[in-house]
C-alpha cells in the first residue's frame, strides 16, 4: 500500500518512512545511470533483505528511475538523495520518492517539504547546523562526509548537546568501518553504495548485490555472544556453580541481586527464571533492528523479562520461543 505525503509514506512493513529506515538499519545510496538497471537493481536489493533505496539526483534519468522502481515494486521504500531545491523535492515526490534526502542544509527546502508533509533529511555536519534543524523539529539528519567530518567520534561528541537527534552518515563508509557505525547509538541507520558500487551495477552483477547487502544486514545485527545463564534451584546452588567456573577458567565471581556472575559470560542465576535450563544472551547493535528482523521470521517476543535503559528505550528482549530448553535474549 502506498500513502500519500498528507497520511505519511509506509514501507514495506507499514511502519512510517523514517521508522522502517531504523528498522534497517542500512540505506543503498545510488546514482542509477542508466534507467533500465532500475529495476533489477531494486530487485537485487529486496532479494538481499533491504527494500529500501536512495537514488541521487545526480543524472537526467533519475526521476525516470524513481518511477519505474515506484511502479513495479509499490511496497519498497524510495529516498530522493542530492535534492538542491525544492523544484526538485516536488518532481522527486511526484515521481514516487517517500523521502528527501538533501547533501546540506537548504532552509528553503526543508521548510517546503515540512509544510508539504513530506519527511526530509538535511545535511547537517555543524553543531549550529543541527540546533537549526532541531529547533524546526527534525529528529534525523544525513552527517555528510562522515569520514571527512570525524566519524563516529564526532557523532558521539555531537550527541552529547542534541540527545533526541539520530544521524544517517554517508560518504567514507564501507564494509571495514561499517560495523563501527553501526554500533554507534546516534546512528539511525548507515548510507553508502558499498553493497552496489558503479562498477558493479554497470558490469549487472546482481546476485553480487545481492550478496552484499546480505553481508550488510548481518552487520546492522552484530549478533554476538554475551552471556549463557543457568537456571537453579536456590542460591547455594548457584555459588557453587558460579565458585566452579570461577576456581576452573581462573575468573572472578561477583555476586548480583539475582544472579552469580563467573566473568562475564557465565551467569548462574539464583532461582527458576525464563528457559527450562537457563538462558543465552546475545549482543546485537540495535535491539529495533532485531526485533524487526526476528519478527519478519515470524518469531514473536515475551512481555515478561523486557529491560529499559534509563532513557525508557528497550535494552533487553526475550523470544517467546525457547531453544533445547533455553531462552535466547537479545541486549543492547
Amino acid at each position: 500500500m502506498h500513502y500519500n505525503t498528507v497520511d505519511g509514506r509506509y514501507g514495506e512493513s507499514g511502519m512510517k518512512a523514517l521508522e522502517f529506515i531504523e528498522g534497517r538499519g542500512i540505506v543503498p545510496v545510488i546514482n542509477i545511470e542508466k534507467k533500465q538497471h532500475a529495476i533489477p537493481l531494486a530487485q537485487a536489493l529486496i532479494d538481499g533483505g533491504i527494500p529500501l533505496i536512495e537514488v541521487t539526483l545526480r543524472n537526467d534519468t533519475s526521476l525516470e528511475s524513481i518511477a519505474s522502481i515506484r511502479k513495479a515494486f509499490p511496497h519498497i521504500t524510495i529516498a530522493a538523495g542530492t535534492v538542491l531545491s525544492s523544484a526538485a523535492a516536488k518532481e522527486a515526490e511526484a515521481a514516487g520518492a517517500d523521502i528527501i534526502v538533501t547533501p546540506g542544509f537548504q532552509r528553503k527546502t526543508v521548510e517546503y517539504c515540512l509544510e508539504e508533509g513530506i519527511p526530509i533529511i538535511p545535511g547537517c555536519v555543524t553543531a549550529t547546523e543541527i540546533a537549526e534543524a532541531a529547533d524546526m523539529g527534525l529528529k534525523c539528519l544525513k552527517f555528510f562526509p562522515a569520514e571527512q567530518s570525524g566519524g563516529v567520534k564526532a557523532l558521539e561528541l555531537l550527541g552529547g548537546p542534541f540527545p533526541e537527534m539520530k544521524f544517517i552518515p554517508t560518504g567514507g563508509l564501507n564494509f571495514h568501518n561499517l560495523s563501527g557505525y553501526l554500533s554507534c547509538r546516534k546512528v539511525m541507520a548507515c548510507g553508502g553504495s558499498y553493497m552496489a558500487d558503479a562498477a558493479t551495477v554497470r558490469k549487472e552483477e546482481w546476485e553480487t548485490i545481492t550478496a552484499n547487502c546480505r553481508r550488510a544486514v548481518e552487520m546492522s545485527l552484530g549478533f554476538q555472544l554475551a552471556h549463557i545463564g543457568i537456571n537453579h534451584a536456590d542460591e547455594e546452588a548457584a555459588v557453587r556453580t558460579a565458585e566452579a567456573f570461577g576456581r576452573i577458567l581462573k575468573i572472578p565471581v561477583v555476586q548480583k541481586n539475582s544472579s552469580i556472575f563467573s566473568g562475564t559470560w557465565i551467569e548462574s542465576m539464583k532461582q527458576m527464571y525464563i528457559g527450562e535450563k537457563g538462558h543465552i544472551g546475545i549482543h546485537t547493535h540495535s535491539i529495533l533492528r532485531t526485533m524487526n528482523y526476528l519478527q519478519e521470521l515470524g518469531i514473536a517476543f515475551r512481555e515478561e523479562g523486557r529491560k529499559y535503559d534509563k532513557s525508557g528505550n528497550l535494552s533487553c528482549v526475550y523470544m517467546k520461543e525457547e531453544i533445547a530448553g533455553f531462552g535466547i535474549h537479545f541486549i543492547q
